[in-house]
């Protein structure tokens, strides 16, 4: 059996009008359901547009974690809970005098910075 040329796989795709694209420096995709996280670390993404539709390919090591029963996933942009390190808690407990639940919802509203939770939690 032949091989199969990569540049005439991709000059016959450009010509049926389907273009791709390969992300640079992903890290990491998640994705989200209502009882399980997919996390894809060491990702490699290609986006495939055709017809106006966009297809991901995603390739890379998953894990897959469960969500406990009731549980919300968090939504898109808003940190896992664990991109909320313990030392920014501490920081952020320390120069506020806040409860650590009160830190804990200020950092993650704030996507995980400290120095904005520490100023929301002032000036509220």
């Amino acid at each position: 059996m032949r091989g199969v040329n990569p540049r005439q796989v991709k000059q016959a795709m450009r010509k049926l009008g389907i273009e791709t694209e390969d992300l640079e420096d992903v890290q990491d995709v998640v994705i989200r359901t209502k009882s399980k996280q997919y996390i894809i670390t060491d990702a490699s993404v290609t986006i495939m547009q055709a017809q106006g539709q966009k297809t991901y390919q995603i390739t890379g090591e998953t894990e897959v974690v469960p969500l406990s029963p009731g549980a919300v996933a968090p939504k898109a942009g808003t940190p896992a809970p664990s991109a909320i390190n313990e030392d920014d808690i501490k920081l952020v407990m320390s120069q506020t005098g806040a409860s650590r639940e009160k830190v804990i919802d200020a950092l993650k509203s704030c996507d995980g910075q400290p120095a904005e939770a520490i100023i929301k939690l002032i000036s509220s």
